[in-house]
């Protein structure tokens, strides 16, 4: 399962250089607009204590973590909707995404300039969003013009689900609402939604680019963030991106903890900003465990053991038998397969069964 994330925010705020923590390509971290023309896209991994602990048991010839996809997408500017900077381009790359990463400036520094001459967090978030709203109500008011005879006049239920759907979106865009704000209850209603592909309806997460003194507690900027955006339910994220970058540097891991400890952090800001990516997502990690490799798959929460099956491979879904399943912990204290076994802790499930957070699985199947 592919996981995208775009990253977004005004020229100058910091997502170059937080792409760069995140990723090993480099993108222009450059202190003028449109230095990202062409989205940089780097291949991160999801960073999973579990793999390392589960390999020193197994000795396995590899570890596969699972990984996501970092869009670095060029600074929107007022106007983008229509065209304006490289607008449409840039809006076309992030509706391609899973998920959007909103970087925020909330730091003094005069020497890197802002677009619009003053530092004003909530004031940019609310550019972007306006952007991508009126971009959103575009889309929405062509498809309406498609459906709305059809659906009024003619007995296509489709058509008219369609356009009562359409019909709330534009309620709550013309309010200056992104699309995420619109609820919808039944399963024709959500399908109808989400092959609307909207902007404003992609999962958020605002992330507070911070100064390294406000990297663990923050400063009044983050404050007015948190109290603008309190009633979207929406992630907030504080990272000092240039601390980042320069821990990224730095060669060993030992060094990189002593560098957080020295800051006063206890994880890395790019660790966290996966983590909360992929729970913003709903996504969770089985994990199988071999000589050959100890590998990490994300799925999404909720699935059930033949659909976990099926994102190693399709054949292990149609033909699913039964899934052999040791919790994390268990193999942990017993220290081996066998001995989970022997403990009586192995469980053997069915087609009904939940896949949980990191179960290790081992999948039947006969095609």
């Amino acid at each position: 399962m592919a996981l995208q994330c775009g990253i977004v925010g005004l020229p100058n705020v910091g997502k170059s250089t937080l792409f760069n923590c995140l990723s090993n390509a480099k993108a222009q971290a450059a202190n003028f607009p449109f230095c990202t023309i062409e989205p940089n896209v780097g291949v991160i991994t999801v960073p999973d204590e579990r793999l390392t602990k589960l390999a020193e048991l197994v000795h396995p010839g590899r570890i596969v973590p699972t990984t996501v996809e970092i869009v670095d997408i060029a600074g929107l500017v007022k106007g983008a909707s229509k065209g304006e900077g490289l607008g449409n381009k840039f809006l076309a790359n992030i509706r391609e995404t899973d998920a959007i990463i909103h970087v925020l400036r909330c730091f003094d520094d005069e020497n890197v300039t802002h677009v619009d001459g003053t530092i004003n967090p909530v004031r940019d978030k609310e550019i972007i969003d306006t952007e991508l709203q009126l971009k959103d109500l575009e889309t929405v008011e062509s498809r309406i013009q498609k459906v709305q005879k059809q659906a009024q006049t003619g007995g296509d239920k489709v058509a008219k689900q369609t356009y009562e759907v359409l019909a709330q979106y534009k309620d709550a865009l013309e309010q200056g609402k992104s699309a995420r704000t619109v609820q919808f209850e039944t399963k024709d209603e959500l399908k109808i939604a989400k092959e609307l592909f909207l902007l404003t309806s992609k999962p958020v997460m605002y992330v507070c680019n911070v100064d390294e003194a406000s990297a663990v507690s923050g400063n009044q900027y983050v404050e007015m963030v948190r109290e603008a955006v309190k009633e979207e339910n929406a992630e907030i994220l504080v990272v000092a991106a240039k601390t980042e970058a320069d821990i990224a540097e730095l060669e060993t891991y030992e060094d990189r903890q002593m560098f957080l400890e020295e800051v006063g952090l206890k994880e890395s800001g790019v660790s966290r900003l996966i983590k909360s990516a992929y729970k913003m997502l709903n996504l969770e990690t089985f994990i199988t465990a071999g000589e050959m490799e100890v590998k990490a798959w994300t799925y999404q929460k909720g699935w059930k053991a033949p659909q976990c099956a099926g994102v190693i491979h399709t054949d292990f879904e149609k033909g699913f038998i039964r899934a052999e399943v040791i919790k994390y912990e268990d193999f942990i204290q017993y220290g081996s397969e066998a001995a989970v076994r022997e403990a009586g802790k192995l469980g053997v499930e069915g087609k009904d069964y939940i896949v949980q957070d990191g179960d290790i699985m081992h999948f039947r199947f006969n095609v």
